[in-house]
């Protein structure tokens, strides 16, 4: 996965990488916000044209195949027009929070999909972050529910191997501690088969059920987060900037 540092295009300009590891290959394109940077307008141009594509593809879970297609076509004409050809040579740029704005690697659909069921915990962002003095990489999934938001997080450590490619070896998973969120807002009414249904009766309880929720949660965001060693030679992935 390939994203992007938050400091140089305008606001929000997408970069574009691979990564592959032992499930196989698959295209990212990332998010980065930068500032005070003018860029060539035939640049500047097909990452608009990109960013528009990209919109409404819920980072690429909701992509049809015409528009996957017209995807890989604006990638494959901005990695044409790269004015960094060898970018490890340049590690500086890689240094930054990058944000995944839309994938076709498609073992990662299902985590992506899981915000289309009700009341469950949603991903809301999945970042890499890159620090190239010290060869470290991090990648994080963020995870919201109903009443708390938590982090899942990897660290690596990083070895160039090409002008293009680093080898990344993962070191430790980290479950971040979860943080308690607002209170759930209990409507008035629901509709259910073309009736509305009247909740203030069950108010209580649903109240009820809350406050001993979240005093789970405040009980469990206390503790500190829970840090996993990786010690197996296979957990390793490659990333190849275009």
């Amino acid at each position: 996965m390939m994203s992007s540092p938050a400091s140089s295009p305008p606001p929000w300009i997408p970069q574009v990488g691979v990564e592959e590891g032992a499930a196989g290959g698959g295209l990212a394109v990332a998010e980065e916000e930068e500032e005070g940077k003018v860029e060539p307008s035939e640049i500047g141009e097909l990452k608009r044209k990109l960013m528009d594509l990209l919109y409404g593809t819920d980072r690429g879970l909701n992509a049809s195949s015409e528009t996957r297609a017209e995807i890989l076509e604006l990638i494959t004409q901005l990695e044409s027009k790269n004015p960094t050809p060898a970018p490890i040579e340049a590690l500086t740029l890689l240094n930054g929070k990058w944000i995944l704005a839309y994938t076709s690697f498609s073992p990662l659909f299902p985590l992506l999909g899981s915000g289309r069921l009700p009341e469950v915990v949603k991903v809301e962002e999945i970042l890499q972050t890159i620090d190239s003095e010290n060869f470290t990489v991090q990648n994080s999934v963020q995870f919201a529910g109903p009443l708390a938001t938590t982090c899942v997080t990897t660290n690596a450590k990083f070895e160039v191997r090409s002008p293009k490619r680093v080898q990344i070896k993962f070191e430790e998973g980290i479950i971040g501690t979860p943080q308690i969120t607002d209170s759930i807002v209990i409507p008035e009414k629901v509709e259910f088969l073309g009736q509305n249904i009247d909740l203030s009766p069950f108010k209580g309880v649903i109240t009820s059920v809350q406050d001993a929720a979240s005093s789970v949660a405040r009980t469990i965001s206390e503790r500190p987060p829970w840090k996993i060693p990786i010690s197996n030679n296979n957990t390793q992935s490659w990333l190849l900037t275009t």
